[in-house]
Formats: C-alpha cells, structure tokens, sequence
C-alpha cells in the first residue's frame, strides 16, 4: 500500500470515528500535513547528512457556543492508539471551550464541497542523485539539499467538508563555490525542482553554473553607495515578490494599519503599468483549499497594470470587518498571506538583458529582506552570490555585497523599465518542520535605479 493510500484510508478513519462522537452544537475541523521524504545533504560534492522522514501531523479545531480551541500533534503508526489521543484531545477541548470567553469574529464551519487530487511524479532515487553529484560536480564545491517524496494536505470538516491533495516533486538546492584570484570566496546559487527528474536537465543548468562561476574568477569591485541601473534574476525579483506576504495585500493588515501598501490601496500611489500579480492555483504548487478546507477562486488578480484589484481577506478578517472573503489563508498575527503567486511576464528577450542594461549591475540572489520603512513600502536587504558590475552589455568583474534600501513603488513602480519574457518557478523549499508547499512565477526586472546603501 502507498504512502498516500494508507495515510487517506488513516485519516479517514480518525475523521470519521471523531464526528461520531460529537456532540451537539460542535463543530470540529480535522487538517491533515503529511510527508514521506528523503533528505540529502551535501557539502563539498560529499553526503553529509542522509535521512528519511515520514511524519503525519494533524491539526483539531473545535467550536461551539461562540468559542474556538484547536491542538496539533504528529500521528503514530498505530491507528487505534492515534484515536485514543484524538479521544482525549477531544475531552479536553470541551473542557477549556468552558473556561474560554466567546469570540465575536468567529466564522462558523461550512461544507465547502468535497475533492480530491493527486499529482504523481517521476522520482529519481536517492542513490542516483548520489552518484550523480559525485560524477559530475567535482572541484566545484557543490554544497546543498535534496528533498524528494509524496506530500499531503487534506482537510476534513464535521458539516461534510472534504478536500484531498497529494503530489510528488523533488527540488535540489543548491550552491558552487569557488576562490578567485584575490582570495575571495565566491559562489553560485541554483534551484533544480520538477515532479520529474531529467538528468540531463539538470547538467544542463549545472553547466551553466559553472560558467557563471568562472566568471567571478576576477577580483571583485567595491561599488560606492549611491543608485545603479541594475537587472533583478528571477531568483531575486522572487524575493521582492515574497514580501509582499509580509502584510502588504492582507486586508486584516491594512485595517490594523500595518500594511505596507496602504497608499496603494487609497489611491494615493500606484506602481508601474507593466505590473500585474495574482494568485494563481493553476500551477498546482499547492492545494487550492486552505487549512479550513475554504475554496479561494483558482485565480486571484492582486495587482493590475500597477492599481490594487483586490486583498487577501480571510473569513476571519471578513466576520470582524463585515466584508466578503475570498478564502485567503491567515499566518501568524491573522496576516492573509499569498500561497501560490505569479508575476506576469514582459517582453523583453532574457538573451538581450545585457544589452539593454548596458552599464549597472547584474544582481542575481537578494537575501535578509526586511521592511526599513513599512509605512512607505520601504524594503531593506543584501545582495548575495553571483552579482556582477556591467559595462557596454558585458559583464566585467565580480562586485562585493551591497545593502540596498528602496521602495517597492519604486522598484516595482516608477523605476521599472522592463520584465522578461520569460519566467520562472520557484517552489517553496522551506523544510523547518515540514516540507512547504506553494512558491511563486517571477520573470527578471531591469530597474533603472536602486538605491544602494553600504
């Protein structure tokens, strides 16, 4: 029996034996995280750490009289011993749903509907991937994480609500390294995710790699503060982009005044023309329901030609604010955050960016990305790996990190003068508790000026 067949008929038959026993007037939500995965570690083209985790863990949301409790923990392997512990989580829920006081914004459980999707994959095995690395990657410092296997979100509802994802991809994140000729230690990052491993593929994007680190094989420069003309990568528009789940299209952020794109949505500034965002379900990174089992529309315009076009509102934000939810997911501090996003492209070749930038900076990987100013859309951070100073359309040397502090009406606004026409995935590769779902499209941005700091 497969990961995903016994881990459906499990959680089934938890979900099943709980709604039985309910009582009257309870409500309870059943969210289901499971993994089987394979983790590989490498550092200097060696394995440094092999592991496998299989874990299911399970979320319980009760509600009653006005009043809500929940409570997580990781399922055994034993079924009936799992139920036991759902029994008496169950018992004490009802127990401190008694000493809790009613919350006023509380949306009550809905049946949203029944589905159920899986998404098989064409998995390498973990001793290819070794033997791979090994073979092919000597001399390059090769350092990074493979993560490979099944992924489930299910959510389950005692009004009838039932909703099923699985899938199986793989990603290999990784890093070359090398030491130029001033002793400097310099490297390239890349991100080589599919649902189906393709060898060649992946020397391919390797290969070119390497032509990127030979590149950094000169001295670096020492820019001087001040604003460049600069082409985002994807990678790092990528992490522009994330930002913007920092509060900025959450509708609870904006009423709580902490959205940093609160002048974007009076009306006050805009951003470019040439920037659309959306949350779009259609690249199947994710589940479409959210954690309650609620069904968001498959796509979601954020941003259009520059104007706001719609928040992520949840259905709490929507019952204490007395609007209309369109299924977003809330994270820490109730902050509606984007699950699935695509920036949409441009149309300028990605085999002309040298051109048109003509002289700047090629910034390929930002990193340690914070708001400097929230209040003006102001966003502070590093610039990592392989940048490089830019003169006539031709790469030149290698620069030394910059911090950046600009704004995103700016950099996404005012300033930008070009996206790529082509764009690119990138899958979330969190892996602090479990393996995350979900990522982003982004195309590269040439910009014509970013403030530089130190």
């Amino acid at each position: 029996m497969s990961f995903q067949t016994e881990t459906h008929d499990n959680f089934d038959f938890l979900a099943d034996a709980l709604f039985a026993e309910l009582l009257a007037g309870e409500e309870l939500n059943l969210s289901l995280s499971a993994e089987h995965q394979d983790y590989v570690r490498f550092n200097n083209s060696k394995v440094r750490q092999a592991t496998a985790v299989w874990q299911n863990n399970l979320t319980l949301i009760l509600q009653h009289a006005g009043r809500k409790t929940a409570a997580t923990f990781d399922l055994s392997g034993n079924q009936h011993q799992n139920l036991q512990m759902l029994r008496s989580i169950l018992r004490h829920a009802r127990q401190e749903l008694r000493e809790l006081p009613e919350d006023p914004y509380l949306a009550p459980m809905q049946n949203h509907g029944r589905s159920e999707n899986n998404s098989l994959g064409q998995l390498p095995t973990t001793a290819d991937v070794v033997a791979c690395i090994a073979e092919h990657t000597a001399g390059t410092g090769f350092t990074g994480l493979f993560a490979a296997g099944p992924q489930i979100r299910a959510a389950r509802n005692s009004t009838g609500l039932d909703h099923w994802f699985s899938t199986e991809s793989f990603f290999m994140d990784y890093s070359l390294f090398t030491t130029n000729a001033a002793g400097e230690a310099k490297a390239v990052k890349n991100l080589y995710a599919d649902r189906a491993w393709n060898q060649q593929g992946f020397l391919k994007s390797l290969q070119d790699n390497k032509q990127h680190l030979d590149l950094l094989q000169g001295p670096s420069l020492s820019m001087t503060p001040g604003s460049y003309r600069v082409y985002l990568a994807p990678a790092a528009v990528t992490e522009l982009i994330n930002m913007f789940s920092w509060g900025a299209v959450s509708f609870y952020a904006w009423k709580n005044g902490n959205c940093a794109l609160h002048e974007l949505i009076s009306g006050a500034k805009s951003l470019s023309a040439k920037f659309n965002l959306k949350e779009n379900f259609k690249l199947a990174l994710t589940p479409l329901f959210n954690s309650l089992g609620e069904l968001p529309p498959s796509e979601l315009s954020i941003i259009e030609q520059g104007q706001l076009k719609n928040l992520l509102i949840s259905s709490r934000s929507a019952q204490e604010y007395t609007a209309i939810s369109n299924a977003a997911e809330a994270g820490g501090g109730s902050n509606e955050y984007l699950r699935s996003v695509v920036l949409e492209p441009g149309n300028l070749p990605e085999n002309q960016v040298l051109e048109n930038l003509h002289t700047g900076l090629y910034i390929s990987n930002l990193h340690y990305l914070n708001w400097s100013d929230m209040q003006n859309a102001r966003i502070t951070g590093m610039t990592r790996y392989a940048c490089f100073r830019v003169e006539n359309g031709k790469i030149i040397a290698p620069i030394k990190d910059l911090r950046f502090d600009d704004s995103l009406y700016s950099l996404f606004g005012s300033a930008l003068e070009a996206l790529t026409r082509e764009s690119y995935v990138s899958p979330a590769i969190d892996t602090y508790h479990i393996r995350a779902l979900g990522g982003c499209k982004t195309p590269g941005a040439l910009v014509d000026a970013m403030r530089f700091t130190l």
